[in-house]
């Protein structure tokens, strides 16, 4: 990385650079030597060989020569079919690339499929990928290392020739050869092998480009060690240190050769620096090509001069890794020659390894990331070059007008113009759809889920500002709502107030904001020289879960008294108190516009340039106006920008203050670790939530299981209470009956203490019991799962109230339905005995009989139902508990179908990357 990074990089220890031309002369030396000498000096060779050629493989980079290889000039122009493909001069490239996107992109149709044809008709040998104990090692099975290019282990003592294999090869970069190796993700199975490998070829920096799980599916395995150190092989890594930013995290390992002894001129310890891009979609390309042109030039200047080729890798090593490495060769040839070769340069790697730059997408998005490259130009810039461009009238200027260039449609902001919303917005900057802050949605009331708020990265996080407007009167409690729903506790006032229009929106000490679900309370009040720190706290209605706020009002900002006081501001803002949540910051101006968004940019730039020297102000001022179009009103605000960062004092601490720690996902486990900052930066992945949903849904429909469990019992129970009453009619009200009268349906009045007065009824005709179906009886008895989770609904007759909250639910006895008339399929009972009898009490059992039937109608049903869950359950349980492969939203019966190849190690290649949607 350039500035801090290049530091630490070009400080590291790096293995000297032994002559490929001197090892080979020493090995042919060796070789030559007639019989009679090597028998004179066997005692000395074998001692020669032990300690210098048993040792010398693991730090010689000495790879094969392939006389066979594949050589193209790929900067010469080439026919390919009835067209001429060339190199494009840097002013007309942007003119070439929209031609290529007219007609629904049939230009760049055309040109891929050219590409792919070729490289199907080469037919290069990948023969050592096949062999049978090599197969193993490959993550997918269509995805195999060239012969002619793959990367050769060095042999070990007394190692197979066979186990020099690992799915990588030498990749060429611009004017010059092997300058990457593009590698897929490791698997567990060949973690010794890539780090390895990374000692062998002196490898200073490993860029990967993939999460670890992405859609459910584990796109690469944890080859470094979460905290501390781990051997993998002969190999030691040691994680030393790490920064999560926004899109990208670098982390510094250092590795160690346990096997080789510490002498003068052999270092057995170095650093390796691992930058790895954590913000490419799941499925796709970026939204935007400006961060990932940033992290390819960070990571391609970081590596020193004297280093090794740069290992890339994505999940397969073809599709993001390719895209990689064509984006840094053609950054250097429009440095270096003002020309563009993306086809000619694509079609040389594509004979090196196989499916570089998998999709048309990809190859589309190469494209437009480097008409946004040539129109930007270099704008990672140094304390002084900030200093002298604040005056630059011109460059501002055409910079400001690079910085618009994105004009919103309808469909962008098509939440913030319905007309139930468009009386919650103040002026005319509107949230774009992709970014836009989401409430808790009303049931049934449309707009509810709409606030003018939009997410803006920051340094550290994709989430970590939420920008917004000054509350008006009806849309208070919205603001209060969005602080709750996202944990956010610090918020940033730069209006000021008046009582007209932008009036007081937080609580006094005498009277609280008050919702269906939160309290909102005031605590105190605190003057600070140029601004106000308020404290309130956010309290449940429902439940003791509090939050606590802390608001800091700035009217001036950022005309401050003096630029030393905006950054001790900024300092208060970032300061974390005790039991910090980790949620956004929100920034509040008048209309969620210049000021805000300002704030945002300062303090992401402060700690920028706190961590490599740069700061990259067009970079933060497009991507916010692409997420909130219309916060810039002239380049007078971009302006502003520069000359407050031309204040920056040097020792704000930013860096250690907002520091973030990676959290990962293991999905061999039941209940999966959040894999929040990797996948998305503190908000969680929305395939976490349903595998988590699912495994609620589990443990309730289990609680529910219990439940009927004991209902079972009580319904034997009273089945037995009520066979001794009925072989015993009385007139009384029998003790032994009470259980059995709970379960009486209203149409049945209990019978009273005075009951045991005759008196003259009409005899009642045969009646019949309807018994309930299985669908009713699992409806009455056995509340769904599903609802487990949703709001309790008003109780009716016949059914059970679903719990709120994920709590052990209260066991409920079914209730008996109302008896009706005869039916066709109804089953029918007469019992003439109970014709003659005059009193309640003999009407009251002839109801008890009835319910007996019923009840063992009912317990025969519950029986059966219980086996059927029981066993339902658990069969999903364990797939989930067991399958680490597929996505969670998979159903059981497909999760069935998958479980013994997902988890068969040895089978990890049994899946095609293509067939299966995996561009990696």
């Amino acid at each position: 990385m350039s500035g801090g990074r290049e530091k630490h990089c070009s400080s590291s220890p790096m293995l000297p650079a032994t002559s490929p031309a001197i090892a080979s002369a020493t090995a042919t030396s060796a070789t030559a030597a007639t019989p009679r000498l090597l028998r004179r000096k066997s005692q000395r060779g074998n001692w020669f060989t032990r300690k210098c050629f048993h040792a010398a493989y693991y730090y010689l980079d000495d790879p094969p020569h392939h006389p066979n290889a594949p050589q193209v000039d790929w900067e010469v122009p080439v026919k390919i079919g009835d067209e001429i493909r060339a190199a494009v001069p840097v002013n007309e490239f942007s003119k070439h690339v929209a031609s290529l996107h007219a007609d629904g992109d049939i230009g760049f149709s055309r040109e891929y499929e050219a590409i792919q044809n070729e490289c199907i008709s080469d037919d290069l040998p990948c023969e050592h990928s096949q062999h049978p104990e090599n197969k193993r090692k490959n993550r997918y099975l269509n995805i195999t290392a060239y012969d002619h290019s793959r990367v050769h282990l060095h042999p070990t003592p007394g190692q197979k020739k066979n186990l020099d294999y690992i799915n990588a090869n030498f990749i060429d970069g611009y004017q010059k050869g092997h300058a990457f190796i593009g590698t897929q993700g490791p698997l567990p199975d060949t973690f010794d092998c890539f780090w390895r490998m990374i000692w062998e070829q002196r490898v200073a920096i490993i860029v990967m480009i993939t999460n670890l799980v992405e859609r459910g599916r584990r796109k690469c395995d944890m080859y470094w060690p979460k905290d501390g150190v781990e051997t993998y092989g002969v190999i030691q890594v040691k994680l030393i240190e790490e920064e999560v930013m926004s899109t990208y995290t670098v982390r510094t390992l250092q590795i160690k050769h346990l096997k080789l002894k510490k002498k003068k001129q052999c270092n057995t310890e170095k650093l390796v620096y691992q930058y790895h891009y954590t913000n490419w979609p799941d499925h796709g390309t970026p939204d935007h090509p400006l961060p990932v042109l940033n992290f390819v030039k960070k990571s391609s200047a970081a590596n020193p001069a004297e280093a090794g080729p740069i290992v890339v890798h994505c999940s397969a090593g073809v599709g993001r890794t390719g895209t990689y490495i064509v984006l840094d060769a053609m950054l250097k040839q429009i440095q270096q020659k003002s020309i563009v070769n993306v086809f000619g340069f694509l079609r040389h790697i594509r004979a090196q390894r196989n499916f570089l730059v998998q999709t048309e997408e990809q190859y589309i998005f190469l494209h437009d990331a480097l008409v946004e490259a040539i129109a930007s130009g270099e704008t990672n810039l140094m304390a002084e070059q900030v200093e002298e461009l604040r005056n630059c009238t011109p460059y501002l200027e055409q910079q400001y007008k690079n910085i618009i260039q994105f004009q919103p449609k309808d469909i962008h902001i098509a939440s913030a113009m319905k007309q139930v919303n468009s009386i919650k917005n103040r002026g005319a900057i509107f949230p774009i759809e992709g970014s836009r802050v989401h409430l808790t949605p009303k049931p049934g009331e449309d707009g509810s889920d709409y606030i003018n708020a939009s997410w803006l990265h920051g340094f550290r996080r994709l989430r970590d500002f939420i920008v917004t407007q000054h509350p008006m009167a009806h849309t208070i409690k919205d603001f209060w709502q969005m602080v709750w729903d996202h944990n956010a506790q610090t918020v940033v006032l730069l209006s000021s107030l008046d009582d007209i229009n932008f009036a007081q929106f937080w609580p006094d000490e005498a009277t609280p904001i008050e919702s269906d679900h939160y309290r909102v309370k005031y605590l105190n009040k605190t003057n600070k020289s140029d601004y106000v720190s308020r404290d309130f706290v956010i309290q449940s209605i429902q439940d003791d879960y509090e939050l606590t706020v802390k608001m800091l009002h700035c009217p001036s900002w950022p005309e401050m008294s003096n630029p030393n006081s905006i950054y001790d501001f900024i300092v208060d803002v970032h300061e974390r108190c005790n039991d910090y949540r980790n949620g956004p910051i929100v920034i509040v101006d008048r209309y969620g516009g210049a000021q805000a968004c300002t704030f945002c940019a300062i303090s992401s730039l402060a700690i920028e340039m706190e961590y490599c020297s740069t700061a990259n102000v067009y970079q933060y001022a497009k991507l916010y106006h692409n997420k909130r179009p219309g916060v810039w009103t002239s380049s007078e605000d971009i302006r502003v920008i520069y000359n407050i960062l031309s204040f920056l004092p040097g020792n704000l601490n930013l860096l250690k203050r907002t520091a973030l720690r990676t959290e990962f996902e293991d999905v061999t486990t039941a209940t999966p670790d959040l894999y929040s900052k990797i996948c998305s930066n503190g908000n969680v992945p929305q395939h976490v939530i349903l595998q988590q949903q699912q495994l609620h849904m589990l443990q309730l429909q289990q609680q529910h299981l219990e439940t009927q469990q004991q209902q079972q019992q009580q319904l034997q129970q009273q089945q037995t209470a009520l066979h001794e009453t009925v072989s015993t009619p009385t007139t009384d009200t029998n003790p032994s009956l009470l259980p059995i009268l709970s379960l009486l349906p209203p149409t049945v009045a209990p019978l009273s203490s005075n009951s045991s007065t005759n008196t003259t009824t009409p005899p009642p005709s045969p009646q019949t019991i309807q018994l309930p179906s299985p669908s009713e009886l699992s409806h009455q008895i056995l509340p769904t799962v599903a609802s487990a989770t949703s709001p309790v609904a008003p109780a009716t007759p016949g059914t059970c109230a679903t719990p709120t909250t994920p709590t052990t639910p209260t066991t409920v006895l079914p209730t008996i339905p109302t008896i009706p008339l005869a039916s066709q399929n109804s089953l029918t009972l007469t019992n003439a005995n109970f014709h003659t009898v005059t009193n309640n009490a003999a009407e009251l059992m002839e109801h008890q009989q009835q319910q007996m039937l019923a009840l063992m109608q009912q317990q025969t049903q519950l029986q059966q139902q219980y086996n059927t869950h029981q066993s339902h359950h658990n069969n999903v349980g364990d797939l989930l508990m067991n399958n680490t492969d597929n996505s969670p939203t998979t159903s059981p019966t497909i999760v069935n179908n998958n479980i013994n190849n997902n988890n068969n190690v040895t089978n990890a290649a049994a899946t095609d990357a293509q067939n299966l949607d995996i561009v990696g």
